[in-house]
């Protein structure tokens, strides 16, 4: 983000309607004491995200059971992306 954008935390708040609307377009960075303190963002931006994130599923290697680690482990790339190998090659 370039700091030219980022809104100090004292015109954000003497300035706030003119950040509501703005933060409808785009989201609006707010420092505090020269540092990126968060964003304001629409409710519809910030609902997208809340359901973004409830959609991530994580997981620790080490809950694999031993039949799916060696399901991931002899797994092989479809012939049809074999041109993609080849980027992966040293010039």
């Amino acid at each position: 983000m370039d700091k030219a954008h980022i809104v100090p935390a004292a015109e954000f708040a003497r300035n706030f309607g003119r950040y509501k609307i703005q933060a409808q377009r785009e989201a609006v960075p707010v420092s505090s004491n020269g540092r990126l303190a968060g964003y304001f963002v629409a409710p519809h931006e910030y609902e997208e995200l809340l359901k973004l994130k409830s959609m991530r599923r994580r997981f620790l290697t080490a809950e694999l059971s031993d039949a799916e680690a060696e399901q991931i482990a002899s797994s092989r790339m479809d012939p049809r992306h074999d041109h993609l190998n080849k980027q992966l090659d040293p010039m």
